[in-house]
């Protein structure tokens, strides 16, 4: 139980913070990390992915080094 609870607590700090740090809705990510714990990362890595695909054009490269 107690490692659940700190799961999602720390899901939810990852999630406020790099939600922060990617320009999207930090409260919204935070809680639902605290609420669904560490299911919700594949969906931040998505809609984060998504969002900088977006501003960045679908037609353009972007490499990471």
């Amino acid at each position: 139980m107690i490692v659940g609870l700190l799961a999602c607590f720390a899901s939810a700090l990852f999630c406020y913070v790099e939600s922060f740090r990617s320009g999207l809705s930090a409260r919204r990510w935070g809680l639902a990390g605290l609420f669904f714990g560490p299911l919700i990362l594949p969906l931040f890595n998505v809609k984060r992915r998504l969002a900088l695909r977006r501003v960045r054009s679908f037609g353009s490269v972007y490499l990471r080094a």
